[in-house]
């Protein structure tokens, strides 16, 4: 087996390390869709047109959110090799499938906060099940802000008085997306799987199966595996609910909250959080224009994130970092 290819001076192994820690993160239905190419000089982020979901997602916003995470994951594992990382968002004269290229610039310490943002990225869950505790501190909720806006985009909590309007849009658009036969087939190909897949969502990780009574989580990752619900064990009625916007519905911004979601869950596992994503407001057009005017109308929802204290949630699992790679040369994918 060839060695594993190197770039920005970093050793083949320390290159395949840092590509690991990328592909860490969260992605819709565990999908993974990016890949990367290693050249000398820089490292190329690309999305991946085969893992297109076309009735979840038809216009792929999610997928460059889920891309922008990944970014940002390699952004903190290069820190951590002691390069100062230099992106280039969108580069021209590049192939359709590239969104960000990665330069490294002088050598310089890790910075401290990014250290423990990088320390929790093999240890950040999406936690499907019930929060043991929805109470999230002001303090808490303050470095969550800050967090979204390092990366120029706004993190928008709901407030009280908001729940029920979102409430309903997230049930209109589940409604929606479980009449179309295209999505429901989808759902059913990505999620509630067995334990050795390397993509989609494994039953172990589904959470337990919705029931009438849950107020914010209603769509089914189980695939009809899930154990029976213990009683009492109901999904919190008042979570934290925050929504990741961005000023601009292009596809830079698209990116742009994608990085910013993912410093905001990082910093969330940092302070011992959990979190899960509730996707459907923003991926039917009407409830996310519903949601947009909600907000106010000046910002763009990009996606709804649950928040608490939850109890252990199993890792989903990943593809190995050589299977990530792009030739060096464009393969025409």
């Amino acid at each position: 087996m060839s060695t594993f290819p190197s770039a920005l001076g970093l050793p083949p192994q320390q290159c395949e390390q840092v590509l690991r820690k990328a592909a860490a993160a969260p992605s819709l239905h565990n999908r993974q869709p990016w890949r990367f190419r290693l050249l000398p000089h820089v490292i190329e982020l690309h999305s991946r047109p085969q893992r297109r979901l076309p009735a979840t997602d038809p216009t792929d916003r999610e997928m460059l959110l889920d891309c922008g995470a990944a970014l940002l994951n390699l952004r903190l594992a290069l820190a951590q090799t002691g390069n100062r990382p230099v992106v280039t968002l969108l580069p021209r004269l590049s192939e359709a499938t590239a969104l960000a290229e990665i330069r490294a610039e002088e050598r310089k310490p890790p910075d401290p906060t990014e250290s423990e943002l990088h320390g929790a990225v093999e240890t950040r869950r999406t936690n499907r099940g019930p929060f043991l505790d929805p109470l999230v501190s002001e303090t808490h909720r303050q470095q969550l802000i800050r967090a979204v806006r390092a990366e120029n985009c706004w993190l928008h909590v709901v407030s009280r008085r908001e729940h029920a309007a979102l409430e309903e849009l997230i049930h209109r658009a589940h409604r929606k997306q479980t009449s179309d036969p295209e999505f429901m087939e989808e759902m059913r190909r990505w999620t509630g799987l067995a334990e050795d897949v390397v993509e989609g969502v494994p039953a172990s990780a589904a959470g337990p199966a919705p029931e009438p009574q849950d107020r914010w989580v209603v769509r089914d990752f189980s695939g009809n595996r899930a154990p029976a619900r213990v009683t009492g064990k109901d999904f919190e009625e008042e979570p934290l609910l925050v929504v990741v916007c961005s000023y601009t519905n292009s596809t830079l911004d698209a990116l742009r909250a994608g990085q910013a979601l993912q410093r905001m869950l990082l910093t969330a596992t940092v302070h011992g959080l959990s979190a899960s994503m509730i996707s459907q407001a923003v991926e039917v057009r009407e409830t996310r224009e519903g949601l947009r005017e909600l907000l106010g109308e000046s910002l763009w929802p990009q996606l709804v994130v649950r928040l608490g204290r939850g109890g252990f949630a199993p890792a989903t699992p990943r593809l190995e970092p050589r299977r990530l790679l792009m030739p060096p040369e464009a393969d025409g994918e």
